[in-house]
């Protein structure tokens, strides 16, 4: 095995154990918060939101990071160990961290909607559009993720560079409508 292949089954490996332990904390993570749920129901809503807030900052710092390797990757030579530094990189962030924030901010925010405010509210439905929006432009990244690794991608880093504000200027639009809840 020459080195670079090495390397890159190190990568492989570090990486599956990566996933495996992040998904092993999640588990544990909502096991915790189901036996909340079970045996203090009425303790629970605010365990909700912290979580769900945690859930979204941990989905933000990803979905603010990862547009801005893919804007290095873009520059970076194909094949280049650069390159599948990048590709590493890029696939851990979504799988470890990006994907599995998005799935607790959608279940935890989901029911706090219904506990809380019974879907009800203008802001409210902004709010989720606007999420639905979140989850679209991730649903890009994914793709572009799967495009990089593939040696695929025909961005040009300037592309990369603008995508990575639509994440930011959601969030704000997000933020507004929770906290000062204009209609």
């Amino acid at each position: 095995m020459t080195m670079m292949g090495a390397d890159n089954a190190n990568s492989t490996n570090s990486g599956s154990g990566a996933t495996r332990r992040a998904a092993i904390a999640i588990a544990i993570f909502l096991v915790l918060a189901g036996l909340l749920f079970l045996f203090g129901p009425d303790d629970f809503y605010p365990w909700a939101k912290a979580i769900h807030v945690i859930a979204v900052i941990s989905w933000m710092a990803g979905m603010l990071y990862l547009p801005r390797l893919l804007v290095y990757h873009a520059d970076a030579e194909k094949g280049s160990v650069q390159s599948e530094t990048f590709k590493v990189m890029e696939r851990r962030l979504l799988r470890g961290i990006i994907n599995p924030a998005m799935v607790i901010t959608w279940a935890f925010g989901l029911w706090l909607a219904w506990k809380g405010f019974g879907f009800q509210g203008g802001w409210l439905h902004a709010k989720i559009a606007a999420v639905v929006g979140l989850s679209a432009v991730h649903g890009y990244f994914a793709g572009a993720v799967r495009k990089f690794a593939e040696d695929r991608n025909e961005k040009p880093a300037r592309h990369w560079r603008i995508v990575n504000e639509i994440p930011t200027l959601l969030m704000v639009v997000i933020v507004v409508l929770v906290i000062v809840k204009p209609f």
